[in-house]
């Protein structure tokens, strides 16, 4: 089923973030959302996720129990006292609750998460301890086991070396394979340039929604960025920033 954002207006913390904003986003699609800091990308990605409901306009084909969501690490709470095989088990939270023990074969597909995203060997370790890349290979694991239609990336790629980069690269071009729709934000434009066929440029309003290669011109980077400085932090939230 597809996504529509049907004249999506959000706030963040009572300030303009995304304006008016419509857009189809079709099933199994691989999409990057990008624009300049502050142009309302993590926003809008929480919104979706059900995170925000303060918001006018309407978001229709999703569902909270067809969503997986990976936030940016600094919205983590590292010092939180898990082990990785803990922080991947919470991906069946849905299944478990509060009371639930694993089963033998959930125990197995936490491990079979836990090898795809190349941990194997990590399972007792504390997530305090882990580097940038091995937290977030944790936390992909997370959302294989979570196995939704919708997959929502905030910034998975911050603080990673080559090799994981390239390893995670692989896990969601399986999802995309696979007809999940896949959502994330980022800021590398090469990496989207060269991985993702589908762009959504924001700088607060849509600059440009479709292809990549028509979407990341010259043109309309130079349009976002002068969008992005121009901006009016004290204007009504719901009227759109114009040049």
């Amino acid at each position: 089923m597809s996504i529509q954002l049907n004249n999506l207006t959000l706030a963040y913390e009572r300030h303009p973030a995304v304006h008016h904003l419509t857009a189809t986003i079709a099933q199994g699609e691989w999409l990057a959302i990008v624009g300049p800091n502050g142009a309302g990308k993590s926003t809008l990605l929480n919104a979706m996720a059900g995170l925000t409901t303060a918001y006018e306009g309407s978001i229709e084909g999703l569902c909270p129990d067809t969503v997986a969501y990976l936030p940016q690490q600094t919205q983590l709470d590292k010092s939180f006292p898990i082990t990785v095989f803990e922080l991947v088990a919470t991906g069946l939270w849905a299944e478990l609750g509060f009371s639930k023990s694993l089963s033998r074969s959930q125990h197995k597909q936490c491990e079979d998460a836990i090898a795809a995203v190349g941990l194997q060997g990590f399972e007792h370790r504390m997530i305090n301890t882990l580097s940038g890349g091995q937290l977030q290979r944790s936390l992909f694991a997370r959302v294989l086991l979570q196995d939704q239609a919708v997959i929502l990336l905030d910034e998975p790629f911050n603080a990673i070396d080559a090799k994981t980069l390239s390893d995670l690269t692989q896990v969601i071009k399986q999802w995309h394979q696979t007809e999940r729709t896949v959502i994330m934000v980022t800021h590398d434009l090469d990496y989207v340039k060269q991985h993702c066929p589908q762009t959504l440029l924001l700088a607060r309003e849509c600059i440009g929604h479709g292809l990549t290669k028509d979407v990341l011109t010259g043109e309309n980077l130079e349009r976002a960025k002068q969008l992005s400085e121009a901006f009016d932090e004290r204007a009504r939230w719901c009227m759109q920033g114009a040049m």
